[in-house]
């Protein structure tokens, strides 16, 4: 056999090494969303890839046997071949040569490739790997069966492998990937993490809270209903009689000004409880998947949110929710005010009243919510106790000082990152800030 020959038979080797090391790459990287989407198209390619990543196991076992055919005849041809010629000294040769030619040509240059177009080279692939592997299938199904075989003595069963990330944690780690490479703005990135946490949520995270609720006594003459209806930025109203906690229905003022356009103008012949509507009154632990669902079944956007002893801690609406996946809605009959002010030396005072996972979504931190709902309880917790203004707290990477407090109530924070950070030990020291300015 001549030189040449022996030259393009190695040259060849090294090919279908390179093909079968950079298929089995190419395939496992390649994007499923993006071949499903293919596949729904129409594209036949797309479809067999589908295929081929469906039985992964068998792909790579085809890959990896045809892989290392090539690799141990390519070498075992060109060791007999350099002998042939260079003597004993020709093993040397073939072990630098080929091991250089394997490295390099058969496998860094089309994983590289592979791994940086998994999906067109994939696409182009596809025809020939499904070939080889239906036609290496027997002998990769008989060391399938030797493989389970060594793992059942080992006491596991390769069948029953799981896996570690949910669906969803798998979505969000992709989303969270690309808007760090730069191909998912934050906001987007915001959006899809909050409709994936709704089934995390419970509507007493984002509900508006009893003492933040915009009510209406329903005992007021009807003259001065109107006008509170009329001041408020709200369209539905919670009715109370005798103590805030007692609801009796819900005031649509549409349906009031209907009812002062019937009666003439003349607010005396309004009975209230008679075109108020029924409260609907959900327990606190309800997740905001639910209760979006629920909202679309019942055509309604209010609902009062009440504890395990039927206390009512506040109310939400369906824009609520939405604003959770969307960020904050206003229109203009909102109050402009956000409870969060940054200000220019980089702190920002927040209202004890904002929620966790508002001042998280504006700031882009990460402040833990498992444990409060608001930033002030979440002051308290860490503090383990009420803190009087000028206190300040360090803790989860900033520094937390108390400005007001209203009654039992943190009225007011600033709050600021760590700079410099803390030794394990202080991350919850509290400081002494005797002379710290205390401002709105």
């Amino acid at each position: 056999m001549s030189l040449t020959v022996d030259a393009l038979i190695v040259l060849a080797s090294v090919f279908a090494s390179a093909f079968f090391s950079g298929a089995e790459t190419a395939l496992t990287a390649a994007s499923r969303a993006r071949m499903h989407a293919l596949e729904m198209d129409g594209d036949q390619s797309a479809k067999l890839v589908n295929r081929l990543i469906a039985m992964r196991g068998r792909l790579i076992s085809a890959m990896l046997f045809g892989g290392q055919i090539v690799n141990i005849a390519v070498s075992a041809f060109a060791t007999s071949v350099l002998v042939a010629l260079a003597g004993d000294r020709g093993v040397v040769y073939a072990t630098a040569i080929m091991t250089a030619m394997i490295v390099i040509f058969g496998e860094v240059l089309p994983k590289t490739v592979a791994i940086a177009y998994p999906d067109r080279v994939s696409l182009l692939i596809a025809p020939v790997v499904s070939f080889f592997v239906t036609i290496f299938w027997p002998v990769v199904a008989a060391i399938e069966t030797f493989v389970r075989g060594l793992l059942w003595l080992c006491g596991m069963r390769a069948s029953e492998r799981q896996s570690i990330a949910s669906g969803h944690e798998e979505l969000r780690g992709a989303v969270d990937l690309l808007h760090r490479e730069g191909g998912v703005a934050r906001s987007e990135r915001d959006m899809f993490g909050a409709l994936l946490e709704l089934d995390e949520i419970e509507v007493s995270e984002v509900m508006i809270h009893r003492t933040n609720m915009g009510t209406i006594n329903a005992d007021l003459p009807p003259a001065d209903l109107i006008r509170e209806v009329l001041a408020s930025p709200y369209t539905r109203l919670p009715l109370w009689r005798g103590q805030p906690d007692n609801i009796i229905g819900v005031l649509h003022a549409k349906d009031l000004f209907r009812a002062l356009a019937a009666a003439g103008g003349d607010s005396s012949r309004i009975d209230i409880e008679d075109i108020a509507l029924d409260v609907w009154f959900i327990p606190d632990t309800t997740t905001l998947r639910d209760q979006l669902q629920a909202f679309l079944r019942r055509k309604t956007h209010f609902a009062m949110v009440v504890d395990e002893y039927g206390v009512v801690m506040g109310l939400v609406t369906l824009e609520d929710i939405i604003e959770e996946i969307v960020g904050d809605i206003k229109d203009e009959h909102d109050v402009a005010a956000q409870g969060m002010r940054p200000q220019p030396d980089g702190s920002v005072i927040v209202e004890g009243s904002v929620t966790i996972r508002d001042l998280n979504r504006a700031m882009d931190w990460t402040l833990p919510d498992e444990e409060a709902t608001t930033i002030a309880g979440l002051v308290i917790h860490e503090a383990r106790a009420i803190p009087e203004p000028r206190q300040a707290f360090i803790f989860h990477g900033f520094r937390f000082e108390v400005l007001r407090k209203n009654r039992n109530r943190i009225a007011a924070l600033r709050i600021s990152a760590v700079t410099a950070p803390k030794g394990k030990g202080q991350e919850k020291d509290q400081e002494s800030e005797g002379d710290a300015a205390v401002r709105d």
